[in-house]
């Protein structure tokens, strides 16, 4: 009888999700199905110990329950490469400590654990300007640290949209139509006088009708429907955390285009989830981190992608060396 699949969790308090919408939970209660033998830790119990990727870990029990949802026994120090396969859920913001864990569990990769999303392409795809990677499905967009350069880009695109580079949730994202009399503070603000980089972005006014629609990849295919986040009415933002309604609907031709130009680049990074962020017909950011939605789209249409993340992950386990198939 093969052992069960060792599966360790990096997360925020488990104690503090909001039990309907948690994208994490869900990818945990696919995992429990998927017969996974399930562990827990926080960013704080991730260390390196003579190169040994290590962490303080509690075995976890997961229930679909919204008034007890989880039983967490108690702490050892574990080896992370031992398990069979660390998710990564952990939310932005995408600071330095961020950076630390993504090294710490790269050694975990290297000592044999199957990362989910991989620790180099958290480093290496910045969730804004990973953008750049394929301007064909973008629109016009600028990086920089010139409080100048992005007033100037405002006077050529009229109403801009800019925000910080490691944000999320909808955080310090500012809308400023043209003759605006705050772009000057806010330029200081988001570039910190010069000293930090910050991005700005063409407005797109779709997402007042038809959100900002966010796409699931699952291995680099797009799942059939999107989560069109609404703004609310007296706020700009399309997204949830920001009190935006989430609809969700089938994807359009241009979202399947836009997965099919960005899909096998992320699929050949070992991105195994990932949520593009689509105003109007074009990505406004690539979400490798901790994609959310799964929750609503099961919901509204049935659709299981943390069932579909799961058999993603037992196929890369399939294929590895059979060391490593317990």
């Amino acid at each position: 009888m093969n052992t069960p699949t060792r599966l360790l969790v990096v997360m925020d308090p488990i104690d503090h999700i909001k039990y309907q919408k948690d994208t994490t939970l869900a990818l945990l209660l696919a995992a429990r199905q998927h017969g996974h033998e399930l562990h827990y830790a926080e960013l704080a119990d991730l260390r390196l110990r003579d190169g040994v990727a290590e962490a303080r870990t509690r075995s976890l029990v997961v229930r679909a329950d919204p008034q007890d949802w989880h039983t967490l026994g108690e702490s050892a120090i574990s080896a992370i490469g031992d398990f069979d396969v660390v998710l990564m859920r952990k939310d932005p913001p995408f600071d330095t400590e961020y950076i630390y864990a993504s090294y710490i569990l790269e050694r975990a990769e290297l000592a044999g654990a199957l990362v989910v999303n991989r620790p180099r392409g958290l480093r290496d795809m910045n969730e804004k300007v990973y953008t750049a990677w394929f301007p064909q499905c973008c629109a016009p967009t600028l990086v920089t640290r010139d409080m100048a350069e992005m007033a100037a880009f405002a006077a050529t695109h009229g109403t801009i949209v800019c925000k910080p580079l490691h944000g999320m949730g909808g955080r310090s994202i500012f809308v400023l139509p043209p003759g605006d009399k705050n772009s000057a503070v806010v330029f200081e603000t988001l570039t910190d006088y010069g000293q930090r980089f910050a991005i700005a972005q063409k407005y797109l006014p779709e997402i007042a009708v038809s959100g900002d629609a966010r796409v699931l990849l699952v291995d680099g295919e797009p799942l059939p429907y999107a989560l069109a986040r609404i703004p609310a009415a007296h706020d700009n933002r399309g997204n949830l955390a920001a009190g935006a309604r989430g609809v969700a609907r089938e994807l359009s031709v241009r979202e399947r285009w836009l997965a099919s130009e960005i899909g096998p680049a992320l699929r050949e990074a070992g991105m195994l989830f990932v949520g593009l962020d689509v105003i109007g017909g074009f990505v406004t950011e690539i979400n490798v981190t901790s994609p959310t939605g799964v929750r609503e789209l099961q919901a509204q249409f049935g659709v299981d992608a943390a069932d579909l993340l799961l058999q993603a992950i037992d196929r890369r386990l399939a294929q590895r060396p059979r060391a490593r198939q317990r």
